[in-house]
């Protein structure tokens, strides 16, 4: 593949007349536990402007997470990714990676801790105004994601990335109060069809406001321009990419439409 689409769109933000992309890395705490997130946003836009959490895939926050936020903030948004695992816990392998992520899986209580607090960060970076947050998460951070709302966070809406659907506690969906999209590679092998329809069941018994697209021809981490196959089943979808990324946008401008009326 000679071309992908978020290099070239980097290439195009970086080209804006009026850009000034700041970023820096924020250590933060659970307990004794050193966290290290990392914060871009757009210094020529004014403050109080929307806030968006990112969610990191399996590995830790890496290039990918730094890249979606620098252009979440090209878009005019503060993008915070969470460090869910701790400072300086990057797993190299994927096998690291399944035994990391899978301790959060296992643990759900401490998983939504770990997000509620990153979140709590997001909130206190200058530029957020109150009431303008919402959460993004690609593959585990997808997972993340959709627990950050079954905690019952008050945030306007929550993007998973081809993340998971389980639930050890479906009936926790009636702790969700935002607006929920799930985008899913239709060929996903990660995501059995009973989890889909145990989630889409949990959204409807809810009365979740809740949306799903499906996108044909892709499997898993189709949103990572460095997944090449090495994991079977986990390649980047360009069209994927491009159209998903799309329905976030469609979709942010949707609720923080929304979450600024119930301000006025």
């Amino acid at each position: 593949m000679k071309h992908t689409f978020f290099p070239i769109l980097l290439c195009v933000g970086t080209l804006a007349a009026r850009a000034e992309i700041r970023s820096q890395a924020v250590d933060y705490k659970d307990g004794d536990t050193v966290l290290q997130g990392f914060v871009a946003w757009d210094d020529s836009r004014s403050r109080n402007g929307p806030g968006v959490l990112i969610v990191h895939q399996w590995k830790g926050i890496g290039e990918v997470e730094k890249k979606r936020a620098e252009m979440l903030a090209q878009l005019g948004y503060v993008a915070f990714c969470a460090d869910i695992y701790g400072k300086g816990i990057r797993p190299s392998s994927n096998q690291e990676a399944a035994a990391q992520a899978g301790k959060y899986k296992k643990d759900r209580a401490l998983l939504r801790r770990r997000v509620n607090l990153a979140l709590a960060e997001l909130r206190k970076q200058p530029q957020v105004g109150s009431g303008h947050v919402a959460a993004i998460g690609y593959c585990f951070g997808g997972l993340t994601v959709l627990e950050l709302a079954r905690s019952g966070a008050d945030i306007a809406g929550v993007v998973s990335f081809h993340g998971a659907l389980d639930s050890p506690n479906p009936a926790d969906g009636k702790n969700i109060k935002c607006k929920v999209l799930v985008l899913h590679g239709a060929n996903d092998p990660f995501v059995p069809p009973k989890d889909i329809e145990a989630f889409l069941a949990e959204m409807r018994e809810a009365g979740v406001d809740w949306q799903m697209t499906s996108y044909g021809g892709a499997v898993h981490s189709f949103t990572d321009w460095t997944a090449k196959g090495e994991l079977p089943g986990a390649v980047y979808n360009e069209k994927a990419d491009r159209r998903s990324w799309e329905a976030m946008k469609q979709f942010f401008r949707e609720i923080f439409s929304s979450a600024s009326e119930r301000g006025k």
